[in-house]
């Protein structure tokens, strides 16, 4: 299954299991580990990430998923958007600047690896070596390239109740993020049926009317 480093920031808000939401960005160590789960996936465009996560690093990678989950919500127009921040989104226009800025921040240049065995292989390789900038212009890379990509018109956001996230559709008749999610919607749309038709009042007939 394809993944995307932007649609994986983006999901780090995401529901509680409890009927809530929460933030795996919430905390320094929150980031931390998020950063430690996605290395292989930031791969094509950070290196390793070696520096330490600070809370200065945190607020600029949350700012930076604001950016994308308010490009997320005009790529869904006229759909609507993930619902945990579609009322306090970032403006389009400054959340487009704020990511070319951010992407910006460390220009990258193409390297050609080729080992003794097997095919050369080109990467892209940052020109500072400043940890922090390299990763947030990495994301904010890894966001542009999503959204300037065939993915961005498959992008949804999942209507399963309770679910906050975005997915990328994978077929035609895909409405839900996981089976998960549409197992809860067809249950929800079941029990609706069923609450209705046992709390509407029947129609009272009427007597036709005279001539």
């Amino acid at each position: 299954m394809e993944r995307w480093a932007a649609l994986e920031l983006a999901s780090t808000i995401r529901h509680d299991g409890e009927g809530g939401v929460t933030d795996d960005l919430a905390t320094v160590q929150g980031l931390e580990d998020w950063i430690a789960r996605h290395r292989t996936l930031l791969d094509d465009h950070v290196p390793a990430y070696g520096g330490t996560v600070d809370e200065d690093l945190r607020l600029r990678v949350v700012e930076v998923r604001r950016a994308v989950r308010a490009l997320f919500a005009r790529a869904v127009s006229p759909a609507r958007p993930s619902p945990p921040d579609a009322h306090r989104l970032m403006p389009v226009d400054r959340a487009v600047a704020h990511l070319n800025a951010t992407a910006a921040l460390v220009p990258v240049v193409p390297r050609l690896d080729w080992p003794p065995e097997g095919p050369p292989v080109t990467r892209l390789s940052a020109t500072r070596d400043d940890p922090h900038p390299v990763l947030l212009a990495a994301l904010a890379r890894a966001a542009v390239d999503f959204l300037g990509g065939p993915q961005r018109d498959r992008l949804r956001a999942c209507t399963a109740p309770r679910c906050v996230r975005y997915f990328v559709k994978g077929h035609g008749r895909q409405e839900w993020c996981k089976p998960a999610c549409g197992n809860r919607a067809r249950a929800a749309r079941h029990y609706d049926r069923h609450h209705r038709s046992r709390t509407t009042p029947p129609e009272i007939p009427t007597a036709d009317a005279c001539p």
